[in-house]
């Protein structure tokens, strides 16, 4: 045979070969292209399937904050269960009703508003949709000069105010036992009605109404109310605080 036409042939031989190993590699890379393409593709789906979900858990547990900032009435002195206390009676009325809501008990012990006063900065360093005062007690049974006590309830309202004026403002009344005097007592429960009509604020009368001074509803010592008295407290709080729920 001529050395052209061997040559001729040798050619035709090894493209032959090259054509069938590349058809092979095709075949097998295929399956592996289309694995690959699958894997990103899934890859990406559940990516943005968790971003979704995490979007939706961030809207889900935004909660507002109604925070009670008052005496011993609030903390729920002397019960054995804080849960027993009237900040935590609203939240169970709240999450009864599936309202995106959570209470924060910032009661403390033997607070007069002055103390609330020096507090109140630090407390409004978080975002408050509610904020409940109940203050004064304290200075009225102590003989706080009723001026002193009306300017300190003032400043913690004008405080509020000025750090978060979208906040709204419940102002809580109370009133004094008899035995300091009718003038004081008198004048002592003008002062929140006074506040809460000049500063345009929601108002409980007496927050202890029905219970203040009956003496199956509170403590030995007649004036912290107990688990039965909290449960009324609760429900006088509420008229108030349920209305402005649907406002929010």
């Amino acid at each position: 045979m001529p050395k052209a036409q061997n040559k001729q042939m040798n050619s035709n031989s090894l493209k032959s070969i090259a054509h069938k190993l590349l058809k092979f590699c095709y075949i097998i890379s295929l399956p592996f292209l289309l694995m690959t393409c699958g894997e990103t593709k899934t890859k990406a789906q559940t990516e943005e399937s968790q971003s979704d979900q995490k979007t939706e858990e961030v809207t889900t547990t935004s909660t507002k904050t109604i925070l009670c900032f008052g005496d011993s009435i609030t903390a729920g002195y002397g019960l054995d269960d804080n849960n027993d206390a009237y900040p935590a009676l609203l939240q169970q009325k709240i999450d009864s009703l599936g309202l995106n809501y959570t209470v924060v008990n910032s009661g403390l012990s033997g607070e007069t508003s002055a103390g609330g006063k020096s507090r109140i900065n630090w407390i409004l360093n978080q975002d408050i949709s509610i904020f409940l005062l109940e203050l004064g007690a304290n200075d009225g049974l102590r003989g706080v000069p009723l001026t002193e006590t009306r300017s300190n309830l003032q400043a913690i309202i004008d405080s509020v105010k000025k750090k978060s004026p979208d906040t709204t403002i419940i102002l809580a009344g109370m009133e004094l036992p008899p035995n300091m005097g009718q003038d004081y007592t008198s004048q002592f429960r003008e002062i929140y009605a006074e506040l809460a009509k000049e500063n345009n604020l929601a108002f409980i009368p007496f927050i202890l109404k029905d219970v203040g001074g009956i003496k199956a509803l509170n403590q030995s010592d007649g004036i912290h109310p107990n688990v039965e008295g909290h449960k009324i407290l609760a429900n006088t709080v509420w008229e108030i605080l349920r209305p402005l729920l649907k406002k929010q």
